[in-house]
This record gives C-alpha cells, structure tokens and sequence, in this order.
C-alpha cells in the first residue's frame, strides 16, 4: 500500500493513530493560512479536536504524484464555518514517513 493510500485510508476512517503513524518524529507543517508550523504533538492535538466533529470533511481526496522523496495530493476541505477550500499538499519524505508538509490552499466558498 503506497503511503498517499495509507494516508487517505487514516483520513477516510478518522484514524488519528494510523494518521500519527505517518508521520515522522521529527514533522513539520507550515500552514497556508499563517506561514506558522506545528510539530507532530500540535497535530495530534488538532486531529484530536476534529475526530468526530461535525462540520469537516475532506473529498475527492487524490494523488498528485508520489515517490520515495515527495508525496504531492489534492483535496476539498469544508470546515465548521461552512466555507470550503481546494486544498494542495506537498508532503516531504523521510524513512517511509511524512517529515515535512506545506499546503497551498484556494478558496472555494
């Protein structure tokens, strides 16, 4: 199973420990809407939150392209406020694991 399978799966199931597993120890992400970065316990915390909560979703989910090195995905996220956005990641690899994710982001509604 490729990691963007592995990936979406743990998204799909609200699997915040398969998601967690994913990720490298060492992770970065550099959010889209403040530049700022969140460490792997930052994203777990989030993920904690949005596990069960109504008002997220993520569709149409898909692989961009993926190799050892770099995972790049696209995706439409609709948030609790009701607003969406078609969201681009690009995910850096290390060891079989994200180690750094960058995401780019174009408002829909």
């Amino acid at each position: 199973m490729s990691l963007f399978e592995k990936l979406k799966a743990s998204m799909d199931n609200e699997d915040t420990p398969a998601l967690l597993a994913l990720l490298h120890d060492d992770f970065v992400f550099v959010r889209h809407q403040s530049g700022t970065t969140m460490s792997k316990a930052d994203m777990a915390a989030m993920m904690a939150e949005m596990e069960g909560a109504t008002g997220w979703s993520v569709e149409n989910q898909r692989c961009i392209y993926e190799n050892d090195d770099i995972l790049v995905e696209h995706s439409v996220m609709t948030f609790p406020d009701g607003t969406r956005e078609a969201i681009l990641g690009a995910h850096t690899l290390k060891d079989g694991q994200i180690i750094r994710m960058e995401t780019g982001a174009t408002l829909l509604s």
